[in-house]
């Protein structure tokens, strides 16, 4: 980008994965625990990059297939966060 003086939509589209990285890094950095959700957000940018940007090289198959692991991931992330919010951990079972 620096060399090019250009800043396209892949450029900024994959900034945004990098960030997430790096935020999840942070997270991990700070607290000593792996946020779990934090892979999956980034699972889930980086397969909508994938569709926006390769969108015409694919044919209806695979833009349904990488609509459905879009739609399985979302779904990962919601029974999760149900499963944290119902079943949380009590703090005298935290070790």
């Amino acid at each position: 980008m620096i060399d090019a003086r250009i800043v396209t939509l892949p450029d900024l589209l994959l900034m945004f994965i990098y960030l997430e990285v790096l935020a999840m890094v942070g997270i991990y950095l700070q607290s000593g625990k792996f946020p779990v959700r934090m892979p999956l957000y980034i699972a889930i940018v980086a397969l909508a990059r994938y569709l926006i940007l390769d969108m015409k090289g694919m044919d209806v198959w695979q833009m349904l297939g990488v609509g459905g692991a879009i739609l399985l991931i979302s779904v990962t992330v919601l029974v999760i966060r149900y499963g944290h919010c119902k079943f949380s951990y009590d703090e005298k079972h935290k070790s």
